[in-house]
């Protein structure tokens, strides 16, 4: 099947689909560094660098040109207000990135569309922003007499076999009316684990970073030997592995990671730390899941991203294993772009799972 990938970053999203066999045909990236890293790994896509709003109507997509359109429109410019106005939700400038991924769906008419948006998103404006787009995207009208029946659902990462505390709201949206979408879920999970038994189990901080060792100044290291289910699940057969390049901190900021024991933050350091994140200066403990791998886990008042053992932040390799990427998976950039790609991208564990569930409601 032919997928669409708007807002595709790095390529978390289209990494799963692709590993199910589909053909991502076009993706869209409005960041050039970001979308480099796409083009670098997945050079048979063709990747448009632009803004979405330029091109939902410039006749770059056309209907039929997919089955299947995945992304995550960011959700900060939804108007508060813009709810309460139905007119006004979509004509309002603040929600243009949500206004062009609905324009796209609704030229390209696919059998089926993914929208990955945060938790909070059902709790905007009590709900009501949440009420609305459902309610776009099952509008016989304005989507030309063919909407959509819509099954949100609260994705958790560790249900996934992922070691991380990642929630995320995700919207399917299919082109009829699905039986039993519980029971489609659940068979999803029992083929994949005929697949991959141990895909579900659970995986902690070790269990993903546990054989990486020391990073480098130039963040290239031997292939490690895969001891783990989950090391064994993204390892790959290459020589070296890359990106595992640790943070140069200050003097200061390591004198205090040195008085800092897992599972402790800021708060034993006795003095002001000027952060908004209560994890600040936090310690991970190898037998437990990693917070939500923000764009800032290289700082540590940014959040609990410290080295279970060692006094330096997660490398980006430590951060894209904890985000489930296969570790043939090259990032490229400098390090703010890096860690934003790796801070922003779907684990490619949940977008596999959602790949195979597409194909299972749609053979229906």
């Amino acid at each position: 099947m032919k997928a669409i990938d708007l807002f595709a970053g790095c390529g978390g999203l289209s990494l799963g689909f692709i590993k199910d066999g589909y053909v991502i045909e076009k993706a869209v990236e409005y960041d050039a560094s970001i979308a480099n890293t796409y083009k670098l790994n997945h050079p048979e896509v063709e990747v448009i660098v632009d803004d979405i709003q330029n091109i939902d109507r410039s006749g770059v997509f056309k209907e039929g040109d997919a089955d299947i359109i995945i992304g995550g429109p960011p959700c900060q410019g939804f108007s508060m207000a813009g709810a309460r106005i139905r007119e006004g939700f979509m004509g309002d400038p603040r929600n243009f990135l949500f206004k062009s991924y609905f324009n796209v769906v609704k030229t390209v008419k696919p059998k089926a569309f993914i929208m990955e948006n945060v938790k909070g998103i059902q709790t905007m404006q009590k709900g009501e922003i949440f009420e609305e787009i459902k309610r776009i995207f099952q509008d016989s009208e304005m989507l030309d007499g063919k909407p959509y029946h819509l099954y949100p659902r609260i994705v958790k990462a560790v249900e996934f076999g992922i070691p991380q505390k990642r929630e995320r709201m995700i919207i399917i949206g299919v082109n009829k009316e699905v039986g039993n979408f519980d029971e489609i879920w659940e068979k999803t999970k029992v083929e994949i684990r005929a697949q991959y038994q141990h895909f579900f189990d659970r995986v902690t901080v070790e269990d993903a970073i546990g054989n990486l060792g020391r990073a480098t100044d130039d963040g290239v290291i031997d292939m490690p030997k895969p001891i783990t289910n989950y090391q064994k699940y993204l390892s790959t057969e290459n020589i070296v592995l890359r990106n595992h390049v640790g943070t140069k901190h200050s003097n200061l900021a390591i004198g205090r990671m040195k008085r800092i024991d897992n599972g402790e933050n800021f708060i034993v350091l006795d003095e002001k730390i000027k952060s908004v994140h209560s994890g600040s200066y936090g310690r991970l403990c190898w037998n437990e899941q990693a917070p939500t791998i923000t764009t800032r886990f290289d700082t540590p008042s940014g959040g609990r991203f410290i080295h279970p053992e060692e006094d330096r932040t997660l490398t980006p390799r430590e951060a894209a294993r904890i985000q489930s990427f296969p570790d043939d998976f090259i990032f490229y950039g400098n390090k703010t772009s890096i860690c934003k790609q790796i801070g922003n991208a779907v684990p490619p564990k949940i977008s596999y799972f959602l790949a195979k569930l597409i194909k299972n409601i749609l053979m229906m």
